[in-house]
């Protein structure tokens, strides 16, 4: 009986797969967990109670069969499991590496909430891919039946890849336009090897095209390629841009030499990893080797810049967030692995000026502009916690005359990212964008107000999870082949 493997949570403890010690993992940029062994993975799958309503997979934005696939590994039949999460998941591996499991599937596990510890969903959900791409049971996408129609997609990131992917199996022929030399968009430039290692993301990118799906890279709409020219080169567009619009501080001498941008930091840390020459990391403007750091911000891509501070060599690395623990936006389990590392966290503060640079002192926000005095020291103010604000939380309140200064000679900006004026950018007439910047598109269809052109991911989101990227992109590839006249029950299988 199937059950029989099932429902061991009450005798077998939870274990994560080992994770390597901090001092070890501190000096490179490879993932932090080792693998799980084949039985390691099966024991652990063992543990699910097979609920009748499994609030894992409800609370999954892919709405992944996770019951199922841990019962099929549990039983040792991997190859299975494979099959049935890749149905819903366009990126198993990638998803079983970033998603913060601690809010979504395994933070409302059953098991978990009668306190026996939740399933390790994450883990087993990377074994099952990484042992499927090991056996060789991942193949290039190969459609049944060519298409004539043809789809340009704008973006490489997560949503833009996983509507290629679909809409390759369909058969319509498929174009990914993109501003990097590589495909991947955040997964490869903005998130570091040791959450993400970037063969695993290199290697689909190739299955990609190897299926079939063509890349023009180094490819900047709006400069190299005008909007209407793809609209004129294809049955319809989906737009997968993201946000890397960086928000930033209204503040005295907030573009001081040594304060950059987060996006441009993980950036240069990921070419670096690649071999990249690139000069502004060898000349340190982008180098956190020696110095101290601060970063400014409470959520993944803070923690991101802390832990790869670390690695780089910095002398000291502080995060500085406004509100105090319990009200941070990013994964608990990435602070306790920041801290682990050595990165103190300042909670209940946020930065008033930064000390060292002339005053009136500015620059444009995207270029280095090597006159620029050097920061010396950020000047921080100190917080309480007050009234909730619209969302609920309590917002912070200034504490008067409690401001010191912390020394420094690199901040690192993470305040979270805000949507390009794509309108304008591209000279577009007629795309509708919301209050807030973000393309207008429906959220069932994922249309926008231009016929034919779709729009899904951060993009029309604001800055979000992957996983939801992930989501859209398979929803959005459907909707064009409903535009394009064909269902996506005609998905092959292969």
């Amino acid at each position: 009986m199937a059950t029989q493997k099932m429902l061991k949570f009450v005798s077998t403890q939870r274990e994560m797969p080992e994770k390597r010690s901090a001092a070890e993992r501190s000096d490179d940029f490879h993932e932090i967990y080792r693998e799980f062994a084949d039985a390691k993975a099966k024991e652990q799958a063992s543990r699910c109670s097979q609920c009748g309503v499994p609030y894992c997979q409800s609370h999954c934005p892919l709405h992944n069969n996770i019951p199922d696939w841990l019962r099929l590994t549990a039983e040792g039949r991997t190859q299975e499991a494979y099959a049935m999460s890749q149905a819903t998941n366009t990126f198993p591996e990638i998803c079983g590496r970033i998603c913060p499991q601690d809010r979504l599937c395994e933070g409302n596990c059953v098991i978990e909430q009668s306190g026996h510890g939740t399933v390790t969903i994450g883990a087993i959900e990377k074994y099952i891919t990484d042992t499927a791409w090991e056996q060789g049971w991942v193949q290039p996408i190969a459609p049944r039946q060519e298409r004539a129609e043809s789809v340009g997609i704008i973006g490489a990131g997560p949503g833009g890849l996983a509507a290629a992917d679909r809409l390759r199996r369909m058969g319509f022929q498929v174009t990914v336009y993109d501003r990097y030399d590589r495909a991947g968009g955040l997964l490869t430039y903005g998130i570091p090897g040791f959450k993400l290692e970037k063969d695993v993301v290199m290697r689909r990118n190739a299955l990609l095209a190897d299926g079939g799906v063509d890349f023009v890279l180094n490819c900047n709409v709006g400069e190299d390629i005008s909007f209407d020219a793809i609209r004129g080169k294809h049955d319809a567009v989906l737009i997968a841009t993201g946000v890397y619009k960086t928000r930033d501080l209204d503040i005295d001498n907030a573009d001081a030499g040594g304060v950059v941008r987060a996006i441009d930091y993980l950036t240069a840390s990921n070419k670096v990893e690649f071999g990249d020459d690139l000069p502004d990391f060898d000349d340190g403007e982008l180098n956190a080797k020696g110095k101290r750091v601060i970063v400014i911000g409470g959520g993944d891509t803070a923690m991101d810049c802390v832990r790869t501070a670390i690695r780089q060599g910095a002398q000291s690395v502080k995060c500085l967030y406004r509100r105090d623990r319990a009200n941070m936006p990013g994964s608990q389990r990435e602070v306790q692995n920041a801290e682990e590392e050595g990165v103190e966290f300042v909670w209940l503060t946020a930065p008033g000026s930064f000390v060292g640079a002339a005053e009136g002192q500015s620059g444009p926000d995207s270029a280095i502009n090597r006159e620029r005095p050097a920061i010396s020291a950020v000047r921080v103010q100190q917080m309480r916690l007050g009234a909730p604000d619209v969302s609920g939380r309590q917002s912070p309140e200034l504490i008067e005359g409690a401001d010191y200064d912390e020394p420094a000679e690199l901040v690192i900006k993470a305040l979270g990212f805000e949507p390009e004026d794509l309108p304008k950018l591209w000279g577009v007439d007629g795309l509708e964008v919301t209050r807030w910047g973000t393309i207008k598109a429906s959220f069932g269809t994922h249309a926008t107000s231009l016929p034919g052109v779709y729009a899904v991911g951060d993009i029309v989101r604001g800055a979000s999870l992957v996983v939801w990227a992930i989501r859209d992109g398979r929803e959005a590839a459907d909707s064009i082949a409903a535009f394009l006249g064909t269902g996506a029950d005609r998905v092959a299988a292969e």
